[in-house]
Order: C-alpha cells, then structure tokens, then sequence
C-alpha cells in the first residue's frame, strides 16, 4: 500500500498584491527551504541582450542596501548554517535559501532584501561580468556541454529556446546597469512570482513573514511570454571537429508542452527507451554490443513545447552504428506493441522514481513552487501516479507517432568524427 503523499498539507495563499504563498509544512524536517520563483528566464531575451536573466540572477546576491558586500549576503545565512543559492532556466529564475527551521525569518528576510534593495553597484556589475564570461569559456570548453547546446540550436532552429541562457561574451558584454533595472522593473512584479517554503514550518508564520518582506511590491503589468516557433533548424546534422578520446552523439525530437495531456505517456516512453540501466538503449547499445560506456535519454517540457533528448559518448567508429541503433529503437516504439511487462516495470521505476525525489524540504519547496508558478496548480502524488499508471501500450505507440519522424530528428556530435553525409542519410526522409 501507498503511504499518504506528503504533500497533501500544502497550502496556497495571496497577498493583497497578488504574490502567491505556498506552504508544505514536513514536521520531521529539521530543515526550512525557502524559494522566490519568477516567471521569467532566457526565452523572453533578444539576441542582443542574450543573458541578462542570467546575469541579474547573478547581481541580486552582490550588495543591498543593509548588507553592501556578496560577503555581508552570503556570511548572513551561511552564518546561520545554511545555503544561499539561485539557478537560471529558459522559462524561470529562483532564488533560495536552505537553513534550520528555527532561523526561517532570517532566510525570508535575506532573500527578500536581495530582490527589494539590490544595489547593482557598477563595479560589482564589471567584476561578475568577467565570471559571467568565464563561466561562458568553461562551458564552450565542455564537448558534453557543446554538444547540448548545438543540439538545442538545431532542434529549436532560431529563436530564444535555441540560445544558451549564460548568454555569449559579446551579448554579456553590451548588458549595462539600467539593462538591468529595467529589465528587473519589467519581470519581477508579484503577480508574476511565487514564494514557496517547505520543512518544518507552519503556515501562519510563512505568510507574517512574507507580509512583513514582500507587501511592499508593486504589481504591474507583465508582458507576454513569446510563443515558441514550430520547425528546426534548416541543418539537421551539426558537427564540431575536436580532437579527442571519443565523440559526444546527441540526438533531438520536438515533442510537446508541460500542459499537453501526453506528457505522462511521453514520460514512460522515455523510461522505455533510455532512462536507466533497463531501458532498451542501455541494453542494446552497451550491454548487447558494448558500443558506449553511457547513453540514456531526458524528457524537457515548456510551456508551449518541449524536445526528447538522446544522448550517447562513443568512439568515432561507433557513431554510424549508435546512431543507427537508435533510429531503431525510435521505430520499434512507433510500429511495435510494447508487453505490459516491460510497461509495468517502465511504469514502477517512473513512479518511484518521482516519490523518492521528493525526499527532502528542498525537493517539495521546488516542486510546488515550479508548479504553481509555471503551472497554475499543484498536482498532489497521489494524482501524478495514477496518470503515470493509467499509460497503456497503445498510449506509447500513439504517442510515438506523434513525433517520431525522420523529419523531426536533429543530431549534433562533437569529437573526433568528420562524416556529416552519412549521418544525414539516416534522417533523409
């Protein structure tokens, strides 16, 4: 039997500004977790200021008003024993705060002091600008890392979707301070945000600390997000020559939304084909023919669309024959029944997977805070397991043929690999 999902005492409240609060109190925790999301990331960008989420991302933690330094931010809550962080996506930004649950008042003031009175001093702005571009350089170094964004840039075609979120040096370079002002002005209004805390917690003293740091917000009217555009890139095949052990093969398809219905039957499809050690790519291309060390496929979903990502590393010689494998396997999932066998086990390791990644405060904090934010709702365990259940064989075979064309199939490699013919016979449809 199914032990009561944990989250089913969560609770969603507004303040007059319409700033949402939502509460999971978990009364093991010795822990409180403390998330500010907003509805904003690199997909609103244009290409000339092509990180600027990013970027203020990394500025709101460098200096305000009552801590001037990154030293005064960062010593207040790791002296309180714990956390400061934040992370950029393509449709969100969060900034958030793990400490004891006794110092919950501190780590809302702190968060909120960051976002109500950074200064964005001009030289802290120079001095991140300079990581910012590092951070760049380090991840254009990284072949996996290439790899993925070149595949993105082909699956997605051009438009913000396509683009790296830390942005590129000329882009980060040309962003100033009153960018970042008006920018800040334009996204972080309270209707377009979430505050979300999870851990031993309760829900009177969530929502006076929240009155008491965040009242002061002004709503205003947010712009529209952009809708994303259909098609991928005129190339399908990108290499980059580089001179190394072995090649990093990835391929994309163009699936659907987070809002679509088949998202959970596309979920276990994905368990089937690649997620885990007994999915039908790990067995085929590493235990039947010992082609690569790691291979595996991922799931990404947006507001408006999403993509299956596939990914393998390989020698040059196994990037034909890999590829080749993995065209199959897509077929086999389009024209072929899957046995419910294999779908029950696809089906268990989704659903345990799931329950065991909401384990800590951290994960139920960013769990319902994404999901009111981005979702306008909160599914409860109980209701995401049963979706995840009620997937059929005739579920995956449906869906798979909503998107499984050789048409709808991108494939980026970077290592020592030259043969881009071959590679676009395959997906010549």
């Amino acid at each position: 039997m199914v032990p009561p999902p944990a989250d089913h005492g969560w609770k969603v409240n507004r303040l007059d500004n319409n700033l949402q609060i939502v509460t999971a109190p978990l009364r093991h925790s010795q822990a409180a977790v403390v998330a500010i999301y907003v509805a904003v990331g690199s997909r609103v960008e244009s290409p000339e200021k092509l990180g600027i989420s990013h970027y203020l991302e990394h500025m709101l933690f460098k200096g305000t008003e009552s801590r001037p330094t990154p030293i005064d931010i960062s010593s207040a809550i790791e002296g309180a024993g714990g956390t400061l962080n934040a992370f950029t996506s393509k449709e969100l930004t969060c900034y958030w705060a793990r400490v004891p649950f006794d110092r919950l008042s501190h780590a809302v003031e702190i968060l909120a002091d960051s976002l109500n009175a950074s200064l964005l001093l001009n030289e802290e702005i120079e001095r991140e600008r300079a990581v910012i571009r590092q951070e760049i350089r380090r991840s254009e170094d990284d072949p996996g890392q290439t790899t993925s964004q070149i595949l993105a840039g082909i699956t997605y075609g051009e438009q913000p979707l396509a683009w790296n979120i830390a942005g590129n040096l000329t882009s980060v370079g040309a962003i100033t301070r009153n960018d970042l002002i008006t920018y800040m002005d334009r996204w972080y209004r309270p209707q377009n945000m979430v505050v979300s805390v999870a851990g031993n917690v309760n829900e009177t003293d969530v929502l006076t600390f929240a009155q008491q740091n965040f009242k002061d917000l002004k709503p205003k009217p947010v712009p529209k997000i952009p809708e994303s555009l259909e098609g991928m890139a005129t190339q399908r095949v990108v290499i980059e020559y580089r001179d190394l052990e072995q090649c990093n093969l990835a391929l994309g398809l163009r699936t659907f939304s987070r809002e679509d219905p088949d998202k959970y039957t596309l979920t276990i499809l994905n368990g089937l084909l690649g997620n885990g050690m007994s999915s039908r790519l790990f067995l085929e291309i590493r235990e039947r023919r010992g082609l690569a060390y790691s291979v595996g496929s991922g799931t990404t979903f947006f507001k408006d669309t999403g993509h299956l990502g596939i990914g393998a590393g390989v020698t040059s010689k196994n990037v034909l024959e890999t590829t080749e494998v993995i065209l199959q396997e897509l077929d086999r999932l389009k024209y072929e029944t899957v046995q419910l066998e294999e779908l029950k086990k696809a089906t268990e390791h989704a659903s345990g997977s799931f329950r065991l990644s909401l384990d800590t405060a951290s994960a139920q904090c960013f769990r319902i805070g994404e999901s009111l934010l981005m979702d306008g709702r909160i599914l409860s365990i109980d209701e995401i397991i049963q979706n995840i259940n009620s997937v059929t064989p005739d579920d995956i075979k449906r869906v798979a043929q909503r998107f499984v064309n050789l048409n709808n199939i991108a494939i980026a490699v970077v290592g020592p690999y030259k043969n881009a013919p071959r590679l676009e016979a395959l997906i010549d449809d």
